[in-house]
């Protein structure tokens, strides 16, 4: 389901792929050949979500905002995932920011105003607290999230390979709906 809300629109580049089963609401960018697999909310009702250029959302992820409020930033906080990010399945986005080649492992929780660097692995099941930001080059894990260890480089060459990978599902999974 693709649906405004209020004047509210979502966005997405022709070569985007939505799952017929994931939700997209309101202010949702989704950019060239990212992707958002069964199940996936982006509710983007309050404030603005941002998923960059093939980056993947996989799963049963949830995806919001926070609204403007005097309990919190000026503003509220959007969420933006930059290019080439791997979402894992059942993860939770809060009004965070993850920065482009990084990994969000399966069922872990970012919540408002965190910041994910580049070229960061969040291990599953892990809890990213309000406002931590998360050094580049290093797995972070446990609740709440700390550094564990340096990632190697077959780890940080993972993220471009993950984003492809999904890129090309992504284009079979297109190609399988428009054959029908």
């Amino acid at each position: 389901m693709i649906r405004n809300f209020l004047d509210k629109q979502p966005n997405l580049h022709p070569t985007a792929f939505v799952d017929p089963s994931a939700v997209v609401i309101g202010d949702v960018h989704l950019a060239k050949d990212s992707s958002l697999w069964p199940t996936v909310v982006a509710r983007g009702d309050i404030h603005g979500i941002h998923i960059g250029e093939a980056s993947n959302i996989q799963d049963g992820t949830v995806i919001h905002v926070t609204h403007e409020s005097q309990y919190s930033q000026e503003g509220g906080y959007p969420t933006i995932i930059e290019d080439h990010v791997t979402v894992g399945h059942q993860v939770i986005l809060h009004a965070c920011h993850v920065k482009s080649y990084s990994l969000i492992g399966m069922g872990a929780v970012l919540l408002d105003g965190a910041v994910v660097e580049s070229n960061v692995v969040v291990a599953a099941g892990s809890v990213v607290p309000p406002g931590k930001t998360l050094t580049s080059g290093y797995l972070w894990l446990g609740n709440p999230v700390q550094q564990k260890r340096p990632l190697t480089q077959k780890e940080m060459d993972y993220f471009a390979y993950s984003a492809q990978y999904y890129l090309d599902l992504k284009n079979q999974h297109l190609k399988s709906l428009s054959d029908k």
